[in-house]
């Protein structure tokens, strides 16, 4: 929302501000300070709207599936293709409230489901499996544990025998040095960071996906500017200042998966 009122808005979401009210202005308070979290966060949203676009563009018959939707709106922000979103029914019921299906110029489906006692196999099907599948699932792995995991990704891929897979993947390390201020407010809002691994891919790759590109967040959050701009640090000192630090900073990850 804040983003959107920018001169030089990364994601353009002028459709967020529809979601916010008295009560998420208290609860986003506490998270304010936290500049590398959110950094991260408006970033990962323009890698995947990026990756979006560009499949949409090439592949006009695409589909677009979203599990743990949230408020996300890129089926309004993006041109193309067909979008399906799965989420808890308290949301999928303030989505529809907030922001109208019919107001979508693409074809959207919103899906309910209770993520603790159904499972996407009786709740997703789609009739032309064919089709080209992409599936997003944003902010959601580093709160799984391995089980349910693999899990999810075992539904999915007896759902979907060839697709591809966009998701955020956080490491050990970045966990550790840089996500422990964050973790603890989201404790408190009733968030928990499972154990993070050294290296969250395997869990994919073990099961069948081939990984085709990897992008760190923070790279890209200082290409796009993001980064300098929120800090209010000179381009040249803090591209010294990444060089130093780059490799921890590469932890945190949008990951395209093949299957």
């Amino acid at each position: 929302m804040e983003d959107s009122m920018r001169k030089q808005s990364v994601c353009n979401d002028h459709f967020a501000k529809r979601f916010m009210n008295e009560e998420g202005l208290k609860i986003y308070e506490p998270f304010k300070s936290e500049i590398m979290p959110n950094i991260c966060n408006l970033t990962r949203c323009r890698i995947i709207d990026d990756i979006l676009r560009s499949e949409i563009k090439d592949i006009t018959n695409t589909t677009v599936i979203t599990i743990g939707a949230g408020f996300d709106t890129r089926p309004y922000r993006i041109q193309g293709g067909q979008w399906i979103e799965l989420d808890e029914a308290q949301i999928i019921e303030y989505k529809n409230k907030k922001l109208s299906v019919n107001e979508c110029k693409n074809k959207l489906e919103r899906i309910s489901i209770d993520f603790s006692s159904e499972s996407l196999i009786k709740k997703l099907r789609i009739n032309n499996t064919n089709e080209h599948i992409i599936i997003v699932i944003e902010g959601v792995f580093m709160y799984l544990e391995p089980e349910s995991i693999c899990k999810t990704i075992k539904e999915l891929q007896t759902l979907f025998p060839k697709h591809m897979l966009l998701c955020d993947l956080m490491n050990k390390k970045f966990y550790e040095k840089y996500s422990q201020s964050i973790h603890s407010k989201l404790v408190n809002v009733g968030g928990v960071f499972t154990k993070r691994s050294e290296n969250p891919e395997e869990i994919f790759i073990i099961n069948g996906y081939i990984q085709i590109d990897v992008i760190p967040i923070i790279k890209r959050a200082t290409e796009l500017g993001i980064y300098w701009d929120v800090i209010k640090m000179p381009k040249m000192i803090g591209n010294i200042l990444f060089g130093i630090f780059m490799k921890d900073l590469y932890g945190y990850t949008i990951n395209q998966f093949q299957y």
